[in-house]
């Protein structure tokens, strides 16, 4: 069945392969986005309303026009590095403008909301994998921005019967549409994959690995690297949980294992079959040593079935659309 959904950062990473799903499952998309790091091109279905969360008057004529049933947050400041440099950046993005974006919602009496969250609101986890009743103690701006977002749907789902939403917490996103359609577009890579690869292409003269220190197995940090496809598909269960009236709730979203920086550089150096260079330098402000999900729940209650659970899979959807950019 057809439903208009109105995606905020539709034309980013995420939010394209998820306005790319919402399309292919034959639902109406409008996407609004400022363009400051997403890329027309990349919005594949609906219409693209050019526009800033800040700008509360576009905002409120494009939602009175529109008249979504489901809003989809993914416009963001994502850099954790960035967000310990300025923190005002990361809390007027992402949440102050996440409450001007809610405010309109409620003027227009839209109710339903899917949260683009992040594993950072753990900080440091006490045990791995961490599931979604570990405590949030995020040791950057991002993270707290994301957290304070999560906190102010707590409190708007309690005080109005007529609003839910579904708060999905990302592990590490990577890889590309099968098609290389689509994938990561950044202007300045920040991503490990990302930044293994266009190293690979030529673009930089070697790989800097921050902190070799750490209490993992080799020094490294581990990540849980979640295929951007397997992500979408979670978003589009959410999106069915809430039309048939599930109450509000927050998944992890992760495969449940996690690899090193290392590892990760060893499978990119098979996948292209360049032998790029290395750098290991400091820490990065931010970085905890280890983050893993526990996405039982969303397997559980959404019914999320991964289909792509192979990082060789996940780096070479991101290798062929590397490949073919220029």
């Amino acid at each position: 069945m057809e439903t208009k959904i109105l995606v905020t950062g539709g034309a980013g990473y995420i939010g394209s392969h998820v306005v790319k799903a919402l399309g292919e499952a034959g639902h109406s998309v409008l996407t609004y986005d400022n363009l400051s790091t997403g890329n027309r091109w990349a919005v594949l279905h609906g219409e693209l309303v050019e526009g800033d969360l800040a700008d509360r008057d576009t905002l409120r004529r494009v939602m009175r026009e529109f008249q979504p049933a489901a809003v989809m947050h993914f416009a963001a400041s994502i850099v954790v590095p960035e967000s310990v440099r300025e923190p005002l950046k990361y809390y007027r993005n992402n949440t102050a403008n996440a409450l001007n974006l809610l405010d309109v919602m409620a003027e227009q009496g839209i109710g339903r909301f899917i949260f683009s969250s992040t594993a950072a609101v753990y900080g440091i986890p006490t045990s791995i994998p961490v599931d979604e009743q570990a405590p949030l103690s995020p040791i950057n701006p991002y993270g707290s921005a994301k957290a304070m977002v999560e906190q102010i749907l707590r409190d708007l789902a309690f005080a109005r019967d007529d609003f839910r939403y579904v708060a999905l917490r990302y592990f590490n996103v990577a890889g590309a549409d099968g098609q290389s359609r689509i994938g990561q577009a950044y202007r300045e890579a920040t991503h490990l994959i990302t930044r293994a690869l266009k190293t690979a292409k030529g673009e930089s003269d070697k790989l800097q690995v921050f902190g070799t220190d750490y209490p993992t197995a080799d020094g490294t940090c581990i990540r849980d690297y979640i295929h951007v496809d397997d992500l979408a598909s979670a978003h589009l269960l959410a999106l069915d949980y809430l039309l048939r009236g599930g109450e509000s709730d927050v998944f992890n979203c992760g495969y449940g294992h996690g690899y090193s920086v290392r590892e990760v550089v060893d499978v990119a150096r098979r996948v292209t079959g360049v032998d790029f260079a290395v750098e290991e330098t400091e820490r990065r402000a931010g970085d905890p040593p280890a983050l893993v999900a526990d996405s039982t729940k969303l397997k559980g209650a959404l019914g999320w079935q991964p289909r792509h659970d192979d990082l060789e899979y996940i780096v070479r959807t991101a290798w062929e659309w590397e490949r073919q950019r220029q």
